[in-house]
């Protein structure tokens, strides 16, 4: 049809929607990384949320998947420290966005041309009524679940 503007598209990649999000968020640092393995695998690892993932997130002793509902999911966390969290999220592929009254973690992970995958970590103790996260220690965290995820696969940059 003639006479209708064509707006452009835009289209962002997972990692990026990650860092917008996180950007709304005072006291939220992204740790991005490249691992040497395909998405799948990836995703796989820090998709097992009652297994592996308290590998790479070593703060989290035990999580428990207590509802799915399409990418609506409700997780229950007990911390090494005894601390229990009440996750309610969004999971789907590349994508974890979830939150307590006192904690947020989010993942994303988008495949790369040359078959390794592009990981993002941001998260940390929330603020209570505020859109705020204590600074402290998060990105040294989130280096070091970075290094046990590569760990975990294998793989290497």
């Amino acid at each position: 049809m003639t006479g209708i503007p064509q707006w452009p598209i835009a289209a962002v990649d997972e990692v990026a929607r990650l860092r917008a999000l996180a950007a709304g968020v005072r006291g939220a640092a992204v740790t991005e990384r490249t691992v040497g393995a395909p998405l799948d695998e990836v995703w796989a690892v820090l998709s097992d949320f009652e297994g592996a993932f308290g590998l790479i997130e070593p703060d989290m002793r035990r999580v428990r998947v207590l509802a799915r509902d399409g990418e609506r999911v409700e997780l229950l966390a007990h911390s090494r420290w005894g601390f229990r969290a009440r996750l309610l999220g969004v999971h789907r592929p590349g994508w974890f966005w979830a939150q307590s009254r006192f904690l947020l973690i989010g993942m994303a992970a988008v495949a790369q041309p040359d078959g390794r995958t592009r990981v993002a970590l941001t998260g940390g103790i929330r603020v209570p009524r505020r859109a705020a996260l204590v600074p402290l220690g998060v990105r040294r965290a989130a280096r070091g679940a970075l290094d046990r995820l590569e760990g975990r696969l294998g793989a290497t940059l």
